[in-house]
């Protein structure tokens, strides 16, 4: 995703959770666009995960059609896709994160570390301005 969009170098990006959108831009011209799905956060204190579906803080919009990622898990005994929370491993948080990408036809994804919570999400619709 990174070189099939130029997504390295000098670039920005900004996101938004009440739109589900994410921009890239270069020299303050923005030049490609996507929609965002939040998968789901790392707590680090807790070290813990918490899938976006189990989230009642977090707007609509940004919940995409995560809750077909808990169905497909229920659908084929996929524990780590039903628990609203797990130890977040580095291995269970990457299965956690490359199932819901596929499950949800995502075109890739995306970390946004933070000091206390990493937000992880699935980006779709990518489009060039």
């Amino acid at each position: 995703m990174v070189s099939d969009h130029g997504l390295s170098g000098d670039v920005q990006y900004g996101w938004s959770m009440d739109d589900a959108s994410i921009v890239w831009s270069r020299g303050g011209r923005d030049f490609l666009h996507g929609r965002i799905t939040l998968i789901g956060s790392v707590d680090h204190a807790q070290e813990t995960w918490l899938w976006s579906w189990a989230n009642s803080s977090l707007p609509q919009t940004v919940l995409g059609d995560i809750t077909a990622v808990r169905l497909y898990g229920e659908e084929h005994v996929f524990p780590l896709l039903v628990w609203p929370s797990f130890h977040a491993d580095q291995k269970r948080v990457a299965q956690a994160r490359i199932v819901a990408a596929d499950v949800l036809a995502a075109d890739g994804l995306w970390l946004e570390p933070g000091d206390e919570i990493d937000l992880h999400f699935a980006i779709h619709s990518l489009r060039r301005v």
